[in-house]
């Protein structure tokens, strides 16, 4: 892009995208680099932030960074990490602090020195930490402006060089002022705002039509928000005549989900698609296979072999068309993302391949999901088609867990292993849950930048506990966690289980995350059958489980949508467990979540009211034997299970 920008380089994490949002919604273009670019890369640069990472100075591993961007005659921000690389590199120094810093702290300005970036930032304001390494020592013509009880340097600035550095986490949410800075920050680097939706909408139009030239476009439609205002932007950029959409149903959408992708295309105007039913063949492919990523690379392949005799069958020539790829900016930068174009949207489309003969083309590179909702909704997309949950590629395959029916000797010494160490966790801490467990399958987790699995941990809670748990029909978050709790009768005979406010789950579930290394998930446990014994069941991703799961699905959905509380949840998944009492019977995990940018998130903290109906509707299902509600935010665990 030509005109004005703030480059934020990238440290290998997810700090660097929060920022590059916080600055677009702000009004500024900004975009990511690594932190070894080049300088023709930083060209129209009017500010760079060096972003948090995972390294570390006092390490004395190498590290990734061009030292001639410090060159630049550029006002340059470092947070975190990007704070002490750049007081380290000005010929300061950088150790070990006495005492690190994890979570909240008072950050205090020094008065007696003037700074730019805390202009209308109160004097004392709480600010996101999470380090071990401090700046011990200024380089020559830096001073210290802000500080907090136990580091001294935890803000600093050379003015006269246009250099800045603060040790918060600017771009947490935890960080108060977080956001002034961010544009204290633009202000000194003189830019003026140059980034809103009526902008980004032109530049993409112009970018397709640049791109196509005189080609037809083809874009497989998954009927999710990305592929949809991809095909409308292509739509409105080229003409439908030179646009055509492809919808494949493989078996693992949505209760009824293909009907009603073509009922709102068609009634949105699109005539320029066709829709095929591979459901049959794509559950063949599948098999009896049980290990996650041969799960999505099967899916990948045979998506692959089914497009291609698509092209056959509806007689379109390579050398005539670009095949459109809903690549979203995150994926081009990517993290660890439940939704990252390095997994299976990548293999499903074969990307490369398609690059290699400059056959490809990315609408939405350059934008955010976010940005591809607001960009929806400006092209006239309603809220079906513009804010629905996101939908990753494999689809429901990936919510349905696999097993054989028999853990390997190493699993079940690692689950019993796992089982003595939250108990003993348990009694230690005196947490006051009536019991807790282990499920018998492995989920997917992040732990310290890496991707993890473990077996999950389940906290029950039963109504003979203490009055100052809650039911679920009743844990509202405006409540007093002392306030006493009156029930009524039919609260108490409530056949799933009570539980604790949520603000007291998260609590238990970081806390256990947190001690205990082999652990990335916590689960609640909201309903058992009675007179049941669960035991890992032989079960496969076949159409009778996933059937299961579409019907459970189904019933989350809707009651979010009468409640009105379906945009109040980034995304739900549906989880289905072969934990049961028989093979064709299974264990149920909801798992909302809330989310800005899919990189990290929280659990959602549904309403008493919306989860008590889901649950009475739930319950009468005969195949469902147990209920469970994933509490754990992200990272430790991910969004989805597998």
């Amino acid at each position: 892009m030509a005109w004005q920008k703030i480059v934020v380089l990238n440290f290998e994490n997810q700090h660097a995208h929060k920022i590059t949002k916080i600055l677009r919604l702000l009004g500024y273009h900004s975009e990511i680099q690594q932190p070894s670019t080049s300088l023709e890369a930083l060209k129209g640069a009017t500010g760079i932030i060096i972003s948090d990472g995972p390294y570390s100075i006092s390490a004395n591993t190498p590290i990734p960074f061009n030292k001639e961007i410090l060159s630049l005659e550029v006002p340059i921000l470092g947070i975190g990490f990007g704070h002490q690389l750049l007081v380290h590199l000005s010929g300061g120094q950088v150790g070990k602090a006495l005492i690190g810093e994890f979570g909240p702290a008072q950050l205090r300005q020094d008065l007696s020195t003037y700074s730019p970036l805390l202009l209308d930032v109160e004097e004392t304001t709480t600010v996101a930490m999470a380090h071990q390494d401090e700046v011990l020592e200024l380089p020559p013509g830096f001073e210290v402006i802000a500080s907090t009880k136990v580091c001294k340097f935890a803000a600093v600035q050379d003015l006269n060089q246009g250099r800045f550095g603060f040790q918060c986490n600017i771009e947490s949410n935890g960080t108060e002022c977080g956001k002034a800075i961010l544009e204290n920050f633009i202000h000194f680097c003189g830019m003026e705002k140059n980034w809103d939706q009526d902008i980004v909408l032109e530049l993409m139009l112009a970018k397709i039509r640049f791109t196509a030239k005189d080609k037809k476009v083809l874009i497989f439609l998954s009927g999710g928000v990305d592929s949809t205002v991809a095909f409308t932007l292509l739509n409105k950029s080229l003409g439908r005549d030179r646009v055509l959409g492809i919808h494949i149903d493989n078996g693992f959408l949505r209760k009824n989900e293909s009907k009603a992708i073509t009922t709102r295309y068609r009634n949105f105007g699109f005539t320029n698609f066709v829709v095929a039913n591979a459901s049959e063949s794509f559950l063949k492919v599948m098999g009896k296979e049980i290990d996650p990523k041969r799960k999505r690379w099967l899916i990948a392949a045979y998506f692959r072999h089914v497009r291609n005799k698509m092209m056959e069958k509806l007689g379109l020539k390579e050398d005539e068309w670009l095949v459109a790829v809903n690549t979203l900016y995150s994926d081009s930068r990517p993290y660890l993302d439940d939704n990252s174009i390095s997994s299976s949207t990548e293999k499903a489309v074969d990307v490369q391949e398609l690059i290699n003969r400059g056959a490809i083309l990315e609408p939405l590179k350059e934008l955010y999901r976010d940005e591809v909702r607001e960009l929806g909704r400006r092209m006239g997309l309603h809220d079906e088609m513009a804010h629905r949950h996101p939908f990753p590629e494999p689809g429901l395959a990936i919510n349905v867990l696999c097993s054989t029916g028999e853990l390997s000797d190493k699993d079940q010494s690692q689950l019993s292993q796992t089982q003595v160490k939250v108990l003993n966790l348990i009694n230690k801490e005196g947490m006051q849950a009536t019991t807790a467990t282990i499920l018998p399958v492995r989920a997917a987790g992040i732990k310290d930048g890496k991707p993890v699995s473990g077996f999950p941990v389940v906290l029950s809670f039963d109504s003979t506990g203490p009055r100052n748990w809650l039911t679920i029909l009743q844990a509202t978050e405006n409540q007093s966690e002392l306030e006493p709790v009156e029930l009524s009768e039919e609260k108490k005979n409530a056949p799933w289980y009570h539980i604790p406010r949520w603000r007291v789950l998260d609590r238990m579930s970081n806390f256990i995350t947190d001690a205990l290394e082999e652990v990335n998930r916590v689960v609640v446990k909201l309903y058992q059958r009675p007179e049941t014994d669960l035991r890992l069941q032989e079960g496969y991703c076949d159409k009778a489980r996933l059937d299961q799961t579409r019907e459970v699905d189904f019933i989350v959905l809707d009651e979010l949508k009468r409640f009105g509380w379906y945009e109040e949840i980034f995304q739900h998944l549906t989880i289905n467990l072969p934990y049961a009492s028989g093979p064709d019977h299974c264990s149920i995990v909801l798992r909302p979540v809330d989310s800005e940018d899919v990189i990290t998130g929280n659990f959602s903290r549904m309403h008493h009211l919306v989860l008590d109906a889901i649950m009475k509707r739930i319950i009468e299902l005969p195949f469902v034997d147990a209920v469970y509600y994933d509490i754990t935010n992200k990272p430790p665990a991910r969004f989805g299970w597998e």
